[in-house]
């Protein structure tokens, strides 16, 4: 289909418009029209996997035209087997994340609709532009809606996450920022073809020495904080905390695979030989914040911020599994972001659900809700093994194939990981214990309702997927595998070149 990224990326863009030209008292309208536009831009990106030939590690969908010829960017996009699962992660999260704002954001609809489309194009954005230029604009771009869905709509210590998220952000892709032109004319000095355009210096065999060395460390530091790393991750916390429902889900869901796929999509195939040489120190980071993102996950009173910083331990293993640079490893990282953004998005919903009604996310304020509100505990319990990682559901999949990955090329490594594991099922089922079951002790507990029809839509989709992926992983990790084994070569090649 011709254009069909350009009208996944931008049909937001116009839902925002339609909804600014509403009637402020009309919210109701202003609702169904943003929950309308969500459903048709997830609708109209399901031909990227149903038409896409999992069999060609080349870019798909491709659209390019002329930009700013001057400067030699160009709008391009396409879409490969590392980026039309998180595409399709996207727009499948944008609709459930809408339909959770219904009746929690009691101030500004139409503001926070608009700020939501407009967020929205920015990922999708991200994932599809194949320009550096381009690529760069979008990054910067979605980071303004998601300041404002913190700042605006967040908790009481609102103005503080925001500014903090921002400035870390900020700082990492300003030093990317130099990186990209200082790859730029590298590129055009050496073959005189000034381009942003990625394919074209992918195939650029840059030398290995301090210069690339700069140029990734510009670009991973970029990443980690986006990812976040340890120990780039402090912004975190507090932005989840304070972030609503709807900011935390997609916060966790999809900004913070952006870090992840930067790697994947800039850092490995334009810097093969620094990528290679640092896969130690990356590992060490990664088996730190599995382990260290899990242990303070333990002690948290606080239900949202122990998934917070579960998130840290989560996204340790992809960044595992990236550097691997073996199938196994690689493809299990790629599934294991669509894992996180399913599983901790749900997280994020049933801890929505819960303060919405006791209004107070304190563990030490429930327990005994078993009895009361059995059908959410229900699927609290199965979104709380799969994060755990239980076989037959998603988190399984992904994190058994990092492990094999890591044994692999780094066995201690892989070792160490494996007791975040252990961790994860001592912090996840310790909570789960404690707010669920035993007695209920607060008289406000006993006059909690059970899910509505609402709800169920929200968290039934999800579980669908978590069950899918657990049970027929291929159906997702088929995509990946042409795109996967072709970069691999790719980094092999470069890297022989390559001299240090």
């Amino acid at each position: 289909m011709a254009y069909l990224l350009s009208l996944v990326t931008f049909l937001p863009v116009v839902g925002a418009v339609l909804v600014l030209l509403l009637p402020r008292r009309e919210e109701r309208v202003t609702k169904r029209v943003t929950l309308g536009a969500t459903l048709v831009t997830f609708v109209i990106s399901l031909p990227l996997y149903f038409r896409f030939d999992p069999t060609s590690a080349d870019y798909q969908f491709v659209e390019q035209a002329a930009w700013i010829p001057s400067l030699g960017a160009s709008y391009h996009l396409g879409v490969d087997g590392i980026s039309v699962l998180l595409v399709l992660l996207t727009t499948f999260l944008m609709p459930l994340v809408i339909l959770s704002s219904w009746t929690s954001v009691e101030s500004r609809w139409k503001e926070f609709a608009v700020t939501m489309l407009l967020l929205e194009a920015g990922m999708i954005g991200v994932f599809v532009a194949l320009d550096l230029f381009l690529f760069y604009v979008f990054w910067e771009a979605m980071l303004i809606p998601m300041y404002l869905i913190i700042g605006i709509w967040g908790g009481q210590n609102r103005i503080y996450a925001a500014v903090k998220f921002i400035l870390y952000t900020l700082a990492g892709s300003l030093l990317m920022l130099v990186a990209i032109l200082v790859l730029y004319f590298q590129h055009g000095a050496a073959t005189n073809v000034y381009t942003f355009d990625l394919p074209v210096l992918a195939r650029y065999v840059l030398p290995g020495g301090r210069m690339q060395d700069l140029m990734f460390f510009a670009f991973a530091l970029a990443f980690a904080i986006k990812v976040p790393m340890f120990p780039f991750h402090t912004w975190l916390p507090d932005a989840h905390v304070e972030a609503p429902t709807a900011g935390s889900v997609i916060l966790a869901g999809v900004l913070l695979k952006m870090g992840t796929y930067g790697f994947l999509r800039f850092c490995l195939p334009l810097f093969p030989d620094a990528s290679l040489h640092y896969a130690p120190w990356m590992f060490t980071l990664a088996v730190i914040g599995i382990i260290y993102g899990a242990w303070v996950s333990t002690v948290q009173p606080d239900i949202k911020k122990l998934v917070a910083y579960s998130s840290v331990s989560h996204l340790g293993f992809v960044v595992l599994g990236l550097f691997t640079l073996n199938p196994q490893g690689m493809v299990g990282a790629i599934i294991q972001m669509v894992n996180h953004g399913l599983s901790t998005g749900a997280l994020f919903l049933i801890v929505g659900m819960l303060y919405e009604r006791r209004h107070t996310r304190l563990i030490a304020d429930y327990g005994g809700l078993w009895k009361v509100v059995p059908a959410l505990s229900v699927l609290f319990l199965i979104v709380t093994f799969s994060s755990i990682g239980l076989p037959g559901l998603n988190g399984f999949v992904g994190e058994f194939l990092i492990l094999v990955g890591a044994f692999q090329v780094h066995r201690p490594a892989a070792v160490f990981a494996t007791t975040g594991i252990i961790f994860a099922a001592v912090y996840l089922l310790w909570m789960y214990q404690r707010v669920i079951f035993g007695e209920v002790t607060h008289e406000e507990n006993l006059r909690l309702h059970d899910l509505s029809p609402r709800e169920w839509a929200l968290v039934v989709p999800l579980v669908l997927f978590i069950v899918w992926i657990g049970v027929y992983p291929a159906t997702f990790t088929g995509p990946t595998e042409a795109t996967v084994e072709a970069l691999i070569n790719q980094i092999q090649s470069k890297a022989s070149v390559a001299f240090r």
